[in-house]
């Protein structure tokens, strides 16, 4: 059987997270920006079959397989590390510079990443800037544009809308690191993390790598957005949203879910922490 158990998730979730946190910064370069092109490439290969076909849903089918490549080669898709990573944190594997690090360092690559790959995206679809027509190019423009003006248009409910899909999508795309750790094998592997995967790119929630293509690829193609419009209206959020998704409903949700440890191995006791109103009453002497 290949299937792997639960609470041995957990153990590969805490060490994945220690070995992302402990990486040098080249390493945390690289692995972004293959990261970053790796999705943009599914990203448009999403597109093109939603384009050929007419039906969002042929998308979403396809576009795991970018997910797939970066998982099994061990690359970095800072999204995943969301959930990862604090874990790693809290049972002191590591430490909040080490993560935050990671985090910068990761981010940096993916953004010139997927920037090369829009530059040469665009070069190919447009043939040279000589056909600005192609549905493709379009497509890229419009979903820039919805993704940033879109949520401009709503004001402050847009800041919130675009934080709450960003929660959504990274739930799941966490979710898919972790049902990748389910299996031994390879074809299970893939299986397991295409599940989660679709269901997010599917219902169209916001994932800050595929925004770091998508936006600046529009914007390239002449879209009318300008950098702080990325950035205010969607950049910053959904990496906040990411963020709490994959931190709180993928890992600590399933870390304190499936956590055997004893309360006298726990990090808040070792810190000398109270645990339990109990705990807390006799510590503080009342």
């Amino acid at each position: 059987m290949d299937y792997v158990k639960p609470a041995e998730v957990l153990e590969s979730m805490v060490e994945a997270g220690t070995a992302k946190a402990e990486m040098n910064a080249t390493q945390m370069l690289l692995r972004g920006f293959l990261g970053g092109g790796i999705l943009a490439f599914a990203t448009t290969l999403a597109y093109t079959a939603t384009t050929q076909t007419a039906i969002p849903l042929a998308g979403a089918v396809v576009f795991p397989i970018g997910f797939v490549i970066i998982v099994l080669l061990g690359l970095e898709l800072v999204t995943g590390s969301f959930a990862l990573i604090p874990l790693s944190v809290f049972e002191r594997k590591t430490s909040v510079s080490r993560m935050l690090a990671n985090y910068g360092l990761v981010i940096i690559g993916h953004l010139i990443g997927c920037a090369v790959y829009a530059a040469l995206y665009g070069m190919a679809v447009t043939k040279m800037g000589t056909e600005m027509t192609n549905p493709l190019a379009q497509m890229l423009i419009q979903v820039s544009e919805t993704k940033t003006l879109g949520y401009h248009k709503l004001g402050f409910n847009g800041i919130i809308l675009v934080f709450i899909k960003a929660i959504l999508c990274n739930w799941m795309v966490t979710l898919g690191v972790v049902m990748a750790m389910t299996s031994k094998s390879t074809l299970g592997k893939i299986v397991a993390m295409w599940l989660p995967i679709l269901m997010f790119f599917e219902q169209g929630f916001e994932h800050a790598v595929v925004n770091m293509f998508v936006i600046p690829a529009g914007m390239m193609l002449g879209a009318d957005v300008t950098v702080a419009d990325w950035w205010l209206w969607n950049q910053i959020p959904v990496l906040l949203g990411n963020f709490v998704g994959g931190a709180l409903f993928t890992g600590f949700m399933f870390y304190w879910s499936h956590n055997k440890k004893k309360d006298s191995e726990s990090p808040a006791l070792q810190a000398g922490l109270p645990t339990t109103p109990a705990l807390a009453a006799e510590k503080s002497g009342l």
